[in-house]
């Protein structure tokens, strides 16, 4: 097999306007971070010319959002459906001239039966991860599989024994064809064999006492070469990475890793960057590992859809266990089921062998607008026993959402839970996650919980020196989090939490704080050039690599007299010195200096933990600038992206208008089978017309937040 990149040189075609462009790339760079004009949602073209093809050849898209058709010569070849997979088209009997025109059409508009409808997220457009050929003899390893490389590799642990179970799909097989299998160390000895014919290429290898990938602590990899031979020549092969690994969670203990039990530390990650989006280099993604191994994760979510090969092979060498998920999202229609089973069966079937996936999760928030689908629970079920079929060695999971109740059935659907708070940002106080959590437990003894995000949003540019909730500090988003943390900590029956988001993050329909088309809930900046104080709170609770931190350093105007200084370390005692002023401080983490004068002019602050040190110059002022903070230091809840800010435009629709208004809008009519699908009783729906939307919500007991949520909904559609 021969791989040959084409993502060189490629004409690209948007709304009649044509460039020359490289791969990876998105027309959404910039305009889908930055929320002042919207953001291109349609159909672009690219074009590049490809030789004639002698043999067998398929082309090859790691990523490609979100329909993608592909032309050869005016001839179709094929569609694929979904923005994050990994999908081929055999091609060669399309190659016939000495020159050939490849046209893909991309298409970022949203439509009803591709997942995700509705996200806080953008949905960047384009060819956005790489291209290649592939040239391949008649007798190969599959390409047609749906699977990444033909071959699945197992481990498995039968009492001091591991087994590697591996399975070759073969295309062309044949009696003079055979599969060769070697397990192979670091050091590339063979310490596993065996030979199998091509038409039942299946073996159980064998190893005792192996050395196990122990996560973070030890990412130990074995290599399974594999080898389709034929007439004593080798055609075709593959290397497997193979990590031998066991994991179990229960519910009153949490996780377990090879028997060891560890909390995981876990954060999220969405995948775009600062002006480039999507389009993601090696580069990139090992700067996000290191990132991420530096805040002291053990753990990662890869949010919401399957993620570049790349960045799961990062986890499988760096050791972070990963939740990876399909965008199963917000709205659930059975017109999508079918995409949503496509969208698992490619992910686990691509990313099966990554020993670093530890679960498989088959939805987030998905009843954002409430459980009463009746088709919701059976196609959940349906994507639950898909990927339990594909693969057993792995539990499955998903993310609720707050709204769901304790005693929602969804919460034993799956093998392990997550749930998605944001007590003391949208709703209520920090404190009350506390009292969810083991009234959650309470109900459910049984259930593997896990919190799957919490977060609250951090703008730069403000500051207070007493932070409240819904400030949009650095400060209140450190204070958010050491509470959060303190609580999963303070409970071992929880197997983990997942901090919303490692990264700032593309959301073109959000308008947070004075920045539009961000959620700033990151602990680091979107472009990867800033750690947040939360980061390095974070640091001093999970990280082992020792370091002195002072916050708010990007404030340094104080008011004369004298201020609080907070600092991170994860060692025991703290020495802070300033002016003659010289204090030392024992503490967990967390240690804060209140009585630090301040004086006219320059304060050199220092700080000194055992051998590390930090240091700011204060500047003492009569009255801090305004540009400082945000709001007067009440503490308010902020609204969710997908709710109000509590006034209603008259030139949108709301709860306030009748069942009548919705049906008599096209747009409103669309949104309306998105999320009911085609199930309501026409009669029935008749006979609602005349009543007001917020009189129906009330009468079906639906609870004011889900009614919030709801006229958020509406009031993006503008009336007739």
């Amino acid at each position: 097999m021969k791989i040959i990149n084409i993502n060189n040189d490629w004409e690209f075609e948007k709304e009649g306007v044509k460039s020359v462009v490289s791969l990876p790339h998105t027309w959404n760079g910039k305009d889908g971070q930055n929320g002042e004009h919207g953001y291109f949602q349609g159909k672009c073209v690219y074009r590049k010319n490809l030789d004639k093809a002698n043999g067998v050849c398929y082309i090859e898209f790691n990523g490609a959002n979100s329909v993608t058709e592909v032309f050869i010569n005016n001839n179709k070849v094929g569609t694929h459906k979904g923005g994050y997979s990994m999908f081929r088209f055999r091609i060669d009997g399309y190659l016939t001239q000495d020159k050939n025109l490849l046209e893909v059409f991309v298409d970022n508009t949203i439509v009803p039966e591709v997942f995700p409808t509705s996200a806080d997220f953008t949905f960047y457009g384009g060819i956005y991860r790489d291209v290649n050929l592939i040239y391949a003899e008649n007798v190969r390893f599959s390409l047609d599989d749906g699977s990444r490389d033909g071959i699945t590799a197992i481990p498995q642990r039968v009492g001091d024994v591991w087994k590697l179970n591996v399975k070759a799909a073969v295309t062309g097989a044949g009696k003079d064809a055979v599969c060769v299998f070697e397990l192979k160390d670091d050091k590339s000895n063979v310490v596993a064999r065996d030979t199998r014919p091509s038409d039942a290429a299946e073996s159980v290898l064998e190893i005792s006492s192996p050395r196990l990938w122990d996560g973070v602590k030890a990412p130990y990899l074995y290599t399974l070469y594999c080898a389709l031979v034929k007439n004593a020549k080798t055609v075709d092969e593959r290397n497997i990475p193979v990590g031998f690994r066991e994991i179990e969670f229960t519910s009153d203990k949490g996780c377990f890793l090879n028997g060891r039990h560890i909390k995981l530390k876990g954060v999220s990650r969405h995948q775009d960057r600062e002006d480039i989006g999507n389009a993601l280099t090696l580069k990139e993604h090992e700067e996000d590992i290191a990132l991420i191994l530096e805040v002291g994760a053990n753990s990662v979510r890869l949010a919401h859809y399957q993620q570049a090969e790349e960045f799961y092979s990062l986890c499988d060498k760096k050791g972070l266990l990963v939740w990876a998920e399909v965008p199963v999202i917000s709205i659930y229609s059975k017109a999508r089921q079918q995409n949503a089973e496509e969208q698992l069966i490619s992910l686990i079937k691509q990313n099966i062998n990554h020993p670093s996936i530890f679960c498989w999760g088959i939805e987030n928030e998905i009843t954002m607008t409430g459980e009463r689908n009746k088709k919701l629970f059976a196609g959940l079920k349906r994507l639950n026993d898909i990927a339990h079929s594909l693969d057993p060695s792995r539990p499955t999971t998903c993310a609720q959402v707050a709204m769901a109740k304790p005693d929602s059935p969804l919460n034993r659907l799956t093998d392990i839970l997550g749930y998605n708070h944001y007590f003391g940002w949208y709703m209520q106080t920090v404190d009350a996650l506390d009292k969810w959590l083991d009234e959650f437990h309470r109900i459910n003894p049984d259930v593997k919980l896990c919190l799957s995000e919490y977060g609250a949003e951090a703008i730069l540019r403000y500051y207070s020196e007493n932070p409240v909730q819904g400030d949009y500090s650095e400060g209140y988003q450190a204070i958010y989090h050491e509470h959060y943390i303190d609580a999963v900590n303070a409970r071992d029956w929880m197997w983990g939490s997942y901090v919303w988001n490692m990264f700032d993050f593309g959301s073109a329909a959000r308008n947070e704080g004075g920045v539009r088309g961000r959620n700033n809930k990151g602990l680091v900046t979107i472009d990867r050039k800033i750690k947040k104080d939360a980061f390095y709170m974070y640091k001093a609770t999970w990280s082992d690599e020792k370091f002195v931190h002072i916050t708010a350093k990007r404030y340094p105007c104080r008011v004369i007299g004298t201020t609080k200084i907070k600092v991170y370390s994860n060692l025991p005692e703290v020495t802070l010195t300033a002016d003659g002023y010289e204090k030392t401080l024992k503490a967990d983490r967390i240690f804060v200096f209140d009585d630090v004068p301040v004086k006219a002019g320059d304060n050199l602050v220092k700080v000194t933990a055992g051998k590390y040190s930090d240091e700011i110059t204060l500047e003492g002022v009569e009255k801090l600038p305004e540009s400082y903070a945000i709001g007067d230091g009440t503490p308010t809840l902020v609204r969710n992206w997908f709710g109000t800010d509590g006034t209603i435009k008259d030139d949108r629709l709301s709860v306030n208008d009748r069942v009548r208004d919705l049906l008599d809008n096209k747009e409103a009519q669309g949104m309306l089978k998105l999320a009911a699908g085609n199930t309501v009783n026409k009669w029935y729906v008749k006979l609602l017309r005349p009543f007001r939307v917020k009189t129906l919500l009330k009468i079906a007991g639906i609870d004011p937040q889900m009614t919030d949520i709801i006229n958020g909904f509406l009031q993006t559609i503008k009336k007739r």
